[in-house]
């Protein structure tokens, strides 16, 4: 279930920030099916992976995981 709702962030924080996901997905050296594999294949991302995703996006890990509803809450 979680890894659903890091496809749904990641869909999101695409669409705030007027990329598509193709584009994110080659800026971040992802596979083309990497949120196909999150959505249906239950795959979970690596940390390595997540921590990309969170330095694109400027977000936490913690935003992307769902554990906060605050995407910057890794500031200070």
């Amino acid at each position: 279930m979680q890894n659903i709702h890091i496809a749904a962030t990641i869909k999101s924080l695409c669409k705030v920030h007027g990329i598509s996901i193709s584009v994110f997905l080659k800026d971040c050296e992802l596979t083309k099916s990497f949120i196909y594999d999150l959505e249906k294949r239950n795959a979970s991302p690596s940390a390595d992976k997540l921590t990309k995703i969170s330095d694109y996006f400027d977000c936490s890990v913690d935003y992307l995981l769902g554990r906060t509803d605050n995407s910057e809450s890794h500031k200070k």
